[in-house]
């Protein structure tokens, strides 16, 4: 007998960032100098001082299971920094654990969506959206923005998109692909018909610490009262500092739906590794110039990948208020060919720049926007560099 394959993984599509880096790996053991910069995940060591307190948990003997959720210690350190950071109240057991935020989402989805069920997710979007909504049976309503409104959702659209089957509305701001920010004001208008027409709000801030310039982080829930009740966040320590392996991270959520997360979580996975949730706690919790430091070298590197990006003919890209991502145009370089390879597309344009170039980025297409590509500048100012001069040697020739 032949295993058959369930239904809903056949139809699942592979991560295309992680295909790219898989794609850069292969080449670099083949001896190949690859510059890449299709992950999002900073290349800084974890602070000496998070890593510490992880080897101070080993040290202590805390391996074993913990509360499948989360430890009380972190959960309280949790939700007392939203408070301090965004002035918004939750209590410890609002708050579960997960093995990263990718994990965190997956439980959001699993715990409040049911067959049929519709989520608005404006497009560009982070690669595991649609597939973690379709993975739970529900069904992603991609609506595209445009570059010229810096890749946000409009009033207009949102309300467009909505139909009674609309269940939830997901936002990312900062954002990855884009790096676009929403505005205070920006967010009063979705959180308006949020709540006229009686949504669930899933809130990825993910890349909150992360904001350059004059550009302000904004909470979702603190915008309006009752707002708080319909959000679910999601966040991790993996940005911020520096830990994207101690796969860390959580939701805050309202009591109801954060006890069902943490049975759903009890149930699949248990608890997320003990001594990374040590180690976790150490980083909200301990100094944070850190965060800083991590945050003036990203900062140079946006001026920076954001002005090779202008220099370059036909290429743009909207103003990166945050994260470390550039989306940028490319349709004005496709319907060529170079040294006899034809570009007809985005996803052919990244691969045939990683194959002539050595550069790795990721294909706009899998992020559900056609004719542009993802550039990480979480990698060395030596990186971007040499990467930016064999982009533009590619585009120009």
């Amino acid at each position: 007998m032949t295993i058959k394959l369930s239904n809903i993984v056949q139809a699942m599509q592979p991560s295309a960032t992680l295909a790219m880096s898989a794609k850069a790996k292969e080449l670099k053991a083949q001896g190949e100098t690859v510059y890449d910069l299709s992950l999002g995940e900073p290349d800084f060591t974890t602070p000496d001082h998070i890593c510490q307190a992880a080897f101070e948990a080993i040290k202590a003997g805390k391996t074993h299971y913990t509360v499948a959720s989360g430890i009380p210690e972190l959960k309280k350190a949790v939700v007392e920094e939203y408070k301090n950071r965004c002035g918004l109240e939750y209590k410890p057991t609002q708050c579960v654990v997960s093995n990263g935020a990718k994990h965190a989402l997956h439980n959001a989805f699993f715990c409040t969506l049911n067959p049929g069920d519709e989520v608005i997710i404006p497009a560009p979007y982070w690669v595991s959206y649609a597939e973690l909504v379709k993975l739970s049976s529900a069904i992603p309503v991609i609506v595209q923005t445009q570059e010229s409104d810096n890749f946000k959702l409009t009033p207009e659209k949102f309300r467009a998109a909505i139909t009674p089957k609309t269940k939830m509305l997901l936002l990312c701001s900062p954002s990855n692909p884009t790096g676009s920010m929403y505005s205070g004001e920006e967010l009063d208008a979705l959180a308006d018909i949020v709540l006229e027409k009686n949504l669930m709000v899933l809130a990825d801030e993910i890349y909150d610490r992360l904001v350059y310039g004059n550009h302000k982080f904004v909470s979702f829930p603190t915008l309006r009262d009752g707002l708080q009740d319909r959000t679910i966040l999601v966040n991790g320590v993996s940005k911020t500092y520096a830990m994207t392996g101690w796969r860390i991270g959580w939701t805050l959520a309202p009591d109801h739906v954060a006890k069902k997360m943490a049975s759903l979580q009890s149930q699949e996975t248990s608890n997320p590794c003990s001594i990374s949730q040590y180690a976790a706690l150490a980083a909200i919790s301990g100094d944070q110039s850190c965060v800083q430091k991590m945050l003036a070298e990203f900062a140079k590197r946006r001026d920076y990948v954001a002005q090779r990006i202008a220099d370059i003919p036909g290429l743009s890209c909207p103003e990166m208020g945050g994260a470390f991502y550039a989306f940028f145009n490319v349709k004005e370089h496709l319907g060529r060919k170079y040294n006899g390879v034809q570009v007809d597309n985005s996803e052919q344009f990244c691969l045939t720049l990683l194959a002539q170039k050595k550069v790795a980025t990721v294909m706009g297409s899998a992020f559900g926007t056609e004719g542009y590509a993802r550039a990480s500048f979480a990698t060395s100012m030596q990186n971007l560099e040499a990467a930016f001069d064999r982009i533009a040697e590619f585009v120009q020739n």
